[in-house]
């Protein structure tokens, strides 16, 4: 079975990479290029998908589409915040307007192009409150969007969205990487890197990261 896995280069995708392959899935990887202050994750879903000898492709977007964003304009990325700061902060402003609706847009298309069955998504527990395009929701209306709206949903099955870690937190998406054997160390989790691409280790993706890789592999 043929399967489109979104892969920005961070934990949770490299980790959805993992499950997908080990349901024995043939997988093309899908990455964006959107402007992101982190571009350099890019170059880890690269790798991930070199370690893994996978297709993968790249969509290239105009800098300029979604600068509400602090992650692609002007704004500053939050920093310092504690983990219950960011579950209950609300919508941060490094929500990125309708990126996620976009961008299972453009798996879709690559799915009936490709003839995949699956697409794999990996929102988690934790986006839910701060992130509505990671909600279960979103993805059941995105589902039904699917069905209306594709040639292969009138003729035969349309592409299913795949979650795995839907109901997962940070800690538990580790664990399971760890299980998988998913390449988590090629993978970063950071908004706003330095110029050599290291993490900030102190804006929100960091700070949950770093939380919990120290959960399951103590504090390095």
């Amino acid at each position: 079975m043929r399967a489109i896995v979104l892969l920005s280069g961070g934990l949770d995708s490299c980790v959805s990479l993992a499950y997908a392959l080990q349901k024995q899935r043939e997988v093309i990887a899908l990455s964006f290029s959107y402007g992101q202050k982190h571009q350099i994750e890019l170059t880890h879903a690269e790798r991930i998908a070199r370690h893994y000898g996978i297709r993968h492709k790249i969509i290239r977007f105009p800098d300029n589409l979604f600068t509400a964003s602090s992650l692609v304009g002007d704004g500053e990325i939050p920093k310092g915040r504690t983990q219950e700061e960011i579950s209950t902060g609300g919508i941060p402003s490094t929500y990125v307007p309708a990126r996620n609706t976009v961008f299972l847009a453009h798996a879709l298309s690559l799915a009936e192009s490709e003839g995949a069955q699956e697409i794999y998504f990996g929102c988690n527990k934790q986006d839910r409150n701060g992130y509505p395009d990671c909600r279960p929701e979103f993805v059941e209306a995105f589902q039904h969007l699917i069905s209306k709206a594709t040639k292969v949903s009138t003729e035969s099955h349309p592409p299913i969205i795949v979650t795995p870690l839907a109901d997962l937190d940070k800690r538990e998406i580790v664990e399971l990487g760890a299980q998988l054997k998913a390449p988590i160390e090629l993978s970063i989790s950071c908004y706003s890197p330095n110029g050599k691409g290291e993490p900030c280790l102190a804006c929100d993706a960091c700070c949950l990261r770093e939380e919990a890789f120290s959960a399951v592999f103590g504090k390095r």
